[in-house]
């Protein structure tokens, strides 16, 4: 069966995502990045964020079919970046700082396949990650969260390429997720009770990267800024720790739901 590597960004994802390829009986190689991985995840080998040749060079001689980019990577800033030769050129090319993030991972992605390797999602390497229709737990969305999902919808599309999370209530779109993520926005709604996160995939999005994904800790902070649940897309959205993110809910009798956007 085909080698399977796992670029691995932070949070539990790719020990995740190692553990479903493991149990299907491929072969797995996991390449970490320096002060980004976590301690929970093995690396068959490091590299500093700004070496792509080295790690480019590390995937290739693992003698991989398919790779897969897991977790989230913290946008770096210049000054902390040493780049090699390869990501220089790289930055050099996309102008880094001036160019959105999603850009840079399609050149990443270019990059790797010019090494002969096929970039899949971690959807396609997992696919048992992703949220079911309907409720996750025992909580249900009443009939009045429902009524919100409209413009949860059109808030995420209107993010475009920004993000991919909104909070709504009363019909209205009353936070928007930006570059630090869905645990930010979530961080910052503790002044909206009753409130409904919605996140759904970006409307062009790439499903090989940054696939939208929640677990406990999304429920956790939903909980602390008094939201009434979530809406994500099935099918469309990763769920880290799935047995985890439900108990979580169901402690704080929160909805988790997966909708079929129209």
């Amino acid at each position: 069966m085909a080698g399977l590597g796992i670029v691995a960004g932070a949070g539990p994802l790719p020990r995740l995502v190692a553990q479903a390829a493991t149990s299907r009986g491929r072969r797995v190689f996991t390449l970490g990045l320096d002060g980004i991985t976590d301690r929970s995840t093995t690396a068959d080998r490091s590299v500093p964020l700004g070496s792509l040749g080295a790690a480019l060079t590390a995937l290739r001689e693992a003698r991989l079919d398919e790779v897969v980019l897991a977790g989230p990577v913290p946008r770096p800033r210049l000054t902390d970046l040493r780049p090699d030769l390869r990501a220089a050129r790289l930055m050099a090319r996309l102008m880094l700082g001036r160019i959105g993030d999603d850009a840079a991972l399609r050149a990443v992605i270019a990059a790797i396949e010019e090494e002969g390797m096929r970039v899949i999602g971690a959807d396609a390497a997992a696919p048992e990650l992703l949220a079911p229709a309907g409720a996750l737990g025992k909580t249900a969305p009443m009939a009045s969260a429902f009524g919100e999902l409209p413009a949860g919808i059109a808030g995420c599309r209107e993010l475009g390429d920004a993000g991919q999370a909104v909070v709504v209530q009363g019909g209205a779109v009353i936070g928007r997720e930006g570059r630090d993520g869905t645990d930010a926005l979530l961080a910052g709604s503790g002044g909206c009770p009753g409130g409904i996160l919605v996140k759904l995939p970006k409307p062009h999005q790439d499903r090989r990267v940054d696939l939208p994904t929640i677990g406990p800790r999304t429920v956790e902070l939903a909980a602390a800024a008094g939201l009434r649940g979530l809406f994500v897309e099935a099918g469309g959205t990763l769920v880290v720790d799935r047995p985890a993110t439900v108990a979580a809910a169901d402690r704080a009798g929160l909805f988790v739901f997966g909708i079929v956007p129209g």
